[in-house]
């Protein structure tokens, strides 16, 4: 079995949801208090044991870059201002030993094709996937519990949690043949059911591990939903042949893709931030909302 070493971050979508802010800068650079969510992604791959982060571009999506490179000069500045704290953080953004890998995806044809402008630095190998729009929060990294769980499944793991069944035409939708405790065998996915069509109110949400053999069946689709290739389509043609399972992490899922999840994870981030805790509790208290 394979160790799983390479992690994808797909980050070539628009944003189109946070407009205007996200009109010159990317979605994934928005800020929960003082870290950009594409940092708290790279984070938790890291500390599940990840050793290559590939960053999947739009053409428009140079911070993203510019935030993993060196910064010559405010490190230079910080270092004679004697702001030792600042530039050791500015400094390990991500571990030294961590390669952190940049490609383009030259169209907007989807996650699933996404996910395949990584094949060539991917391989042969399994590998895990990561949505920066989906920021969990755990005591156990979701990523590390998925990684943990592989070791001992050696299968396809889609991270998974209930939803209000009204919301299954905003995500991929999972049938399950049988479940022990939090894994769920799959029978069947579908990408944005209809409420009256969705087999569970079980969703995908943004973690995935995926073998090598992923990238054949993404070839082979034909665009789907929104005209994309959905990478819920190619984990249907695994299904055929594999195990798949879908696993109900723990922790609380923000969903940074919509306006309100954003505020939500941003107020419960500053909740527990080591700087501001106290002043932003006795602030909300002060609201008497």
């Amino acid at each position: 079995m394979k160790k799983i070493r390479k992690a994808v971050f797909p980050v070539a979508g628009l944003g189109t949801r946070f407009l205007p802010a996200t009109k010159a800068s990317p979605k994934e650079m928005l800020p929960i208090v003082d870290k950009p969510l594409i940092q708290y992604a790279a984070e938790e791959a890291v500390q599940a044991g990840i050793e290559q982060l590939i960053f999947v571009l739009g053409r428009t999506k140079n911070a993203i870059i510019d935030h993993f490179d060196a910064a010559p000069d405010l490190e230079s500045d910080l270092r004679s201002k004697n702001k030792n704290s600042l530039l050791k953080t500015v400094q390990n953004i991500v571990p030294k030993n961590i390669d952190c890998v940049f490609v383009r995806q030259d169209l907007p044809l989807g996650l699933g094709h996404a996910i395949y402008c990584a094949k060539s630095i991917i391989n042969d190998e399994p590998f895990a996937v990561i949505l920066a729009d989906d920021l969990i929060k755990s005591k156990t990294p979701c990523l590390k519990q998925m990684i943990n769980l592989y070791s001992d499944i050696n299968s396809t793991i889609v991270a998974i949690e209930k939803i209000n069944k009204k919301d299954c035409n905003k995500y991929g939708i999972i049938d399950y043949s049988s479940k022990s405790k939090s894994l769920y065998s799959l029978k069947s996915i579908i990408e944005k059911p209809s409420n009256a069509k969705a087999k569970s109110n079980l969703a995908v949400v943004g973690r995935y591990i995926l073998p090598s053999n992923i990238f054949g069946k993404i070839k082979k689709s034909k665009p789907g939903v929104g005209k994309e290739i959905q990478i819920t389509d190619a984990i249907s043609g695994l299904i055929e042949d594999h195990d798949v399972y879908g696993y109900a992490f723990e922790g609380k899922r923000f969903d940074c893709g919509s306006k309100l999840g954003y505020l939500k994870a941003t107020t419960e981030y500053a909740m527990e931030h080591k700087e501001l805790s106290r002043d932003f509790k006795n602030y909300l208290k002060r609201l008497k909302i």
